[in-house]
């Protein structure tokens, strides 16, 4: 699954170790979830750090909810679950891995 290149304009907030967003990591990358997106740092600038496609995580019995003890994330109008280092959706009775 390839990521798409979307410039996040008009992005003011420099996001590291301790500006108060939540961390993801994301392959050789880390995004910061902010205000519903999560971006990432790319050539002087922010990207929309999003996947482009639909990738089911196979064989993920887990179940997530508010309390299964995995950090909840806003992802635009749903809620990721960051697990093993992957960030999980609920999409048509399976889990999604963004």
């Amino acid at each position: 699954m390839t990521t798409l290149h979307q410039e996040h304009t008009a992005h003011d907030h420099a996001h590291g170790p301790h500006c108060g967003h939540t961390e993801v990591p994301h392959g050789d990358h880390v995004d910061y979830a902010h205000d519903g997106h999560l971006h990432r740092e790319h050539g002087g600038h922010w990207d929309e750090c999003e996947p482009s496609g639909h990738a089911a995580h196979e064989s993920h019995e887990h179940r997530h909810s508010g309390d299964c003890g995995h950090a909840r994330v806003r992802h635009g109008d749903h809620d990721d679950y960051l697990h093993d280092g992957h960030r999980h959706a609920a999409h048509d009775g399976h889990w999604d891995d963004h």
